[in-house]
């Protein structure tokens, strides 16, 4: 699935060459899917997270938390990694 006419979707990783990625089919529920919290370590990013945990535990997913060392630097590739194997679906926390 390709992003909705009029709307551009940009990898932040590498924002000098944006790639093409196709969207992956949203789950029919969250029930029983492992979802992984990112907090990028951003003033204020874990209370949002706590909420949203709270909502996803209504739901019946499991929830696993997660944390950048830093906001400045992309996640280390051993907690990509970590994510990528452990979690169905992941959410960042980008509050300020």
């Amino acid at each position: 699935m390709s992003a909705p006419a009029g709307m551009t979707v940009l990898d932040p990783t590498d924002e000098t060459t944006p790639q093409q990625r196709e969207r992956l089919a949203r789950p029919e529920s969250l029930a029983g899917l492992t979802i992984g919290l990112l907090d990028i370590s951003k003033p204020r990013g874990n209370v949002f997270l706590d909420q949203v945990q709270n909502r996803l535990l209504d739901l019946d997913a499991k929830v696993i938390r997660y944390s950048k060392p830093t906001f400045a630097k992309p996640a280390p590739a051993d907690l990509r990694h970590e994510i990528a194997t452990s979690c169905d679906a992941v959410i960042e926390a980008l509050a300020d």
